[in-house]
């Protein structure tokens, strides 16, 4: 008997399944039983000569290297479809089951598949046993329009990283990315191709998934090991961001929520200007424990712990505060005028250190003290989560 399963892929927005079977009963003699098995044989076996150079080049991809020695080749047999544009291939798996995880693990690895939403198989059985199972995948395009999309989106990437240092440190490349994404992003839930790289590359306009692939996308480009992660926020809503490698430790960066416009409170403001921070840094290489207080994990596989601090933004840019300290409060908000910048940003070690920051600086308003122009204004936005304040000046 010959069973179809129609699946509709990972979206973060939404996700839908449908299950259907053959009309008639294709009956499977004896004889065909042993073709079939014949058959696969031999597919295996050709499958594992083609793909063996494919399978050395995704050793240092996140999901594939969490996988077994089986399921990487099965991670390669589906990788190798998808980038063809076939159909129907027998893979090396009777389990719908694995066949899922694995299918999840290389659309997490690569975000150059855009056009993929989701795929189908079909189980070839002998009464209940499953002797056979084929894969295709759900092609958003034909294959020439994929290739005209690839062709602008690597347009899109080249002018982005045009501006990089070709000298910048691992942690910098990470820190250009976000920036760079932010600006050139807008978040818009009905973009097109929200849910794929096509959003950012070249419309310009997406939600979390459309981010953290473009994010990945780039990162690779510059030879940053990353991954995506996929999970729930606060108010259980999907979300889609990253984890990224920076001097061999591991880090969580959400550029969706470094983009200020997606969550800043209106509200937030000494007295409101008619502008507001563009970037919010507080989920720029952060922790689990830092990541958990806003974020819940929902991986379909092992993530490591990240503890690190060394490649914190607010570490690393001399923001971070261990207690109140106005004279480095002065050296922020004097740097941040001698190289121009609008965005004045403190991030805070502790509870108790953050609310002695915000009584200060916020409800006393000496943020005005470390302010050389003084216009009467000035714009705020706080994550009381992540023990942060930000000031646009």
């Amino acid at each position: 008997m010959k069973k179809a399963v129609l699946l509709f892929g990972i979206a973060i927005m939404a996700a839908c399944c449908l299950i259907a079977k053959d009309a008639g009963k294709d009956t499977v003699l004896k004889q065909e039983s042993l073709q079939l098995e014949e058959t696969k044989r031999m597919s295996e076996n050709t499958a594992e000569e083609e793909t063996a150079p494919l399978l050395l080049d995704q050793n240092e991809l996140y999901a594939f290297s969490t996988l077994d020695g089986e399921e990487q080749q099965l991670y390669v047999d589906i990788l190798s479809t998808l980038l063809r544009f076939e159909t129907e291939v027998t893979l090396n798996t009777t389990s719908a089951e694995k066949l899922d995880k694995v299918f999840r693990c290389v659309l997490m690895d690569h975000p150059e598949i855009f056009y993929i939403d989701g795929y189908k198989y079909t189980e070839y059985t002998v009464g209940e046993e499953i002797k056979r199972l084929t894969f295709s995948g759900n092609y958003l395009y034909a294959k020439e329009e994929a290739d005209k999309r690839t062709e602008q989106i690597n347009q899109s990437v080249r002018d982005m990283l045009s501006g990089i240092d070709k000298k910048a440190t691992e942690y910098e490349k990470v820190k250009y990315v976000y920036e760079t994404i932010i600006d050139r992003t807008e978040y818009d839930l009905s973009a097109a191709d929200n849910q794929n790289i096509c959003s950012v590359f070249i419309g310009g306009r997406s939600v979390c998934q459309g981010y953290a692939k473009a994010t990945q996308y780039l990162l690779r480009e510059l030879g940053i090991a990353s991954g995506m992660v996929i999970g729930t926020v606060k108010n259980g809503e999907g979300h889609a961001w990253n984890i990224v490698r920076i001097d061999g430790e591991w880090y969580y960066v959400d550029t969706t929520w470094g983009d200020a416009y997606y969550r800043l409170n209106p509200d937030n403001a000494i007295t409101v200007g008619n502008e507001t921070p563009s970037i919010n840094y507080d989920y720029l290489c952060v922790t689990t424990a830092q990541l958990k207080q806003t974020h819940t994990i929902e991986s379909i596989v092992p993530l490591p712990e990240c503890t690190s601090m060394e490649a914190n933004y607010y570490v690393r840019e001399g923001a971070y505060f261990t207690e109140y300290d106005e004279e480095k409060i002065k050296s922020l908000f004097e740097r941040a005028q001698r190289e121009k910048r609008e965005t004045v940003t403190v991030k805070c070690e502790n509870d108790r250190i953050y609310e002695e920051l915000y009584e200060k600086l916020i409800l006393e308003q000496k943020v005005f003290l470390f302010l050389d122009d003084i216009r009467g204004t000035v714009a705020y936005t706080n994550c009381k989560e992540q023990r942060s304040i930000s000031f646009w000046m």
